[in-house]
């Protein structure tokens, strides 16, 4: 029986060189490529025919839209509606790549920490940009909250500083630790339904039928996290709060 840790193995299809580097084609670019496609997909048929009265594609759609703009709105201000389609991008991307990744015989890109520390780093630095373009070298009063003692301002901008440039890694690793657990859990159960026959086999069958409805309901509910998080640094970088 394969180990439930099989699944996150990367494995090459199109092997590929170039200048000494190894950009082989594996099984995660073929599902990247594919959720982007699919994203690009469902936009494009959603917003193809576009009315007044929208279709179900396009109502979906725009529901999504309005929900993460409202997002905005709440967390960030007025300030931060600029930033909705930017933000709208990474929700159902993160959306799309959890879900694609509960077909069977997939592969979860967002259960891979070096894609998710990615995908966090580039929102870091964005984030960061905006907060040096919109308020220059203020921006470094971040790190200093307003009132504190000056005796303790070298330990509070040590600690603010710490805290901020952990925020790709937190970010990251809450996205790629549930994800991988949840797809562990089902595969150890389906294991435990053939070691134990066909009789009681049935009982661990029946988890992870509960389980993969559940683990639907963690995947959109990780895609809404990430990006409220996402809103609240930015909030930081928009209001310096």
């Amino acid at each position: 029986m394969h180990s439930p840790m099989d699944q996150f193995n990367i494995h090459e299809i199109i092997p590929l060189t170039f200048m000494g580097l190894n950009v082989s084609i594996t099984n995660a670019t073929v599902w990247l490529a594919i959720v982007t496609l699919s994203l690009m997909a469902f936009q494009y048929f959603a917003l193809r025919n576009a009315t007044l009265v929208p279709n179900k594609l396009q109502l979906v759609l725009e529901t999504s839209y309005d929900f993460i703009a409202n997002m905005i709105g709440d967390t960030v201000g007025k300030g931060g509606k600029i930033y909705a389609p930017f933000i709208f991008t990474v929700f159902m991307f993160v959306l799309f790549s959890n879900v694609f990744g509960m077909i069977p015989y997939s592969f979860t890109v967002t259960s891979h920490f070096a894609i998710t520390i990615v995908l966090a780093m580039f929102f870091f630095i964005v984030i960061t940009i905006i907060g040096f373009m919109r308020h220059g070298l203020h921006f470094l009063s971040l790190f200093l909250p307003a009132g504190a003692p000056k005796v303790l301002a070298p330990l509070l901008i040590f600690l603010e500083l710490v805290s901020y440039l952990v925020r790709p890694f937190t970010l990251s690793l809450r996205l790629f630790l549930n994800m991988m657990a949840g797809h562990v859990i089902i595969k150890v159960f389906a294991g435990f339904s053939i070691m134990v026959g066909a009789y009681f086999g049935i009982f661990p069958a029946l988890f992870n039928v509960l389980f993969v409805g559940f683990e639907f309901f963690v995947a959109g509910l990780q895609a809404y996290i990430f990006t409220i998080l996402i809103c609240i640094y930015l909030n930081d970088s928009v209001n310096l709060h």
